[in-house]
């Protein structure tokens, strides 16, 4: 098992999928063409949706790609609102720059060029919502800093933590163990953290949600 829906479903949530510009269209066909992963359809449009009611005005994305998740964000964002995204690829740093100019939002968006863990330390005012879409194996350590950052009542937001559906097994295939395991830890370290109300969706690849409480246990 390597999927977590199957074609018949897909195909028919497909059907409700909401129309996109050419831009964001092309962005999806770069990301395939290249094997470069984004979020995919039903999750993004999850996020959008997330943002649209919490209204958030301070989002920080860890894990740019080539700006496709941020974009969508930025378009969702509340007037005021703007997007720090951090990247270390220096394939995708100039595909995503130049995404965030043809799509007219570099006002809202911030993009931070290199290693997360030598950025985030340098980071000190607190985000409404944070989105975790980096390498699996750094997820664990990631959390403190995402504690430090997120306000109180602040949402978490996580791609990939039913990783190709493999997390989910006891064996997974060959080539997902050691990555399989990683997720499978955060999983645990992330639905058990003091600070966070948390739970999984069977979203798109396993979306993470979260909560960070306002006062301990509450």
């Amino acid at each position: 098992m390597d999927k977590i829906l199957y074609e018949e479903q897909i195909k028919y949530l497909n059907t409700f999928k909401k129309k996109t510009g050419n831009l964001i269209g092309e962005m999806e066909s770069l990301a395939k063409e290249k094997r470069i992963p984004v979020l995919d359809g039903h999750s993004v449009e999850f996020l959008e949706l997330l943002i649209k009611i919490i209204k958030p005005r301070r989002v920080l994305e860890i894990g740019t790609a080539i700006g496709y998740s941020t974009i969508r964000m930025a378009a969702a964002l509340p007037k005021k609102g703007v997007i720090h995204t951090v990247e270390i690829s220096r394939d995708n740093i100039p595909l995503a720059l130049e995404n965030f100019a043809k799509s007219g939002m570099n006002k809202k968006i911030k993009l931070f060029e290199g290693d997360a863990f030598n950025i985030l330390p340098g980071l000190n005012k607190k985000y409404d919502l944070i989105f975790l879409d980096a390498d699996k194996k750094d997820y664990v350590k990631f959390l403190p800093h995402i504690l430090r950052l997120l306000k109180k009542n602040g949402i978490l937001f996580v791609d990939n933590l039913l990783w190709h559906g493999q997390a989910a097994l006891e064996n997974p295939a060959k080539g997902f163990k050691r990555s399989a395991k990683q997720v499978r830890e955060f999983n645990e370290l992330f639905m058990t953290h003091k600070k966070l109300d948390s739970l999984i969706l069977s979203i798109g690849d396993g979306i993470g949600l979260a909560i960070k409480k306002s006062k301990r246990g509450k």
